[in-house]
């Protein structure tokens, strides 16, 4: 706006600050209808959520207590499974990637869960370091 009060022309304010000429005209105008506070940056709102801030709590709720609690055979959280828990629960029908923004606003990330062999023995591992770990000779340094 300083250059503009100096005299500069449009073109050259804005080949000056990179900008498009529309967009000084914009700033022009809107300092003009609305003085400095034309000039503030303005949020754009977008869309309103379909899930209020109530339902996206329970919907953390419902996701902590595992894929299985809704009678899915593993432990894996799928963008449709989520989709299928909303539509049952609130109603609302969301596409996959409206799903992933979601889980993206509760701060959920993907993961998958680790494989590990049915036959494993907790027991025998955790009891591992001390049993054959101090039978082990140390290697020459």
């Amino acid at each position: 706006m300083a250059l503009l009060q100096k005299g500069w022309g449009v073109r050259q304010v804005a080949r000056h600050m990179h900008v498009s000429p529309g967009s000084v005209c914009r700033w022009r105008d809107a300092r003009a209808q609305h003085r400095e506070a034309g000039l503030n940056a303005k949020r754009h709102p977008g869309s309103v959520p379909k899930l209020t801030l109530e339902q996206r709590h329970y919907l953390l709720t419902l996701l902590s207590q595992g894929p299985r609690a809704p009678g899915y055979p593993n432990e894996l959280w799928t963008l449709k499974r989520v989709a299928v828990l909303i539509q049952r629960h609130f109603g609302l029908t969301y596409c996959p990637s409206g799903v992933w923004r979601v889980l993206r606003r509760l701060h959920w990330s993907p993961q998958k869960p680790a494989r590990r062999a049915r036959e494993r023995d907790e027991v025998a591992i955790a009891q591992w370091p001390t049993d054959v770990g101090s039978q082990l000779k140390p290697s020459p340094a």
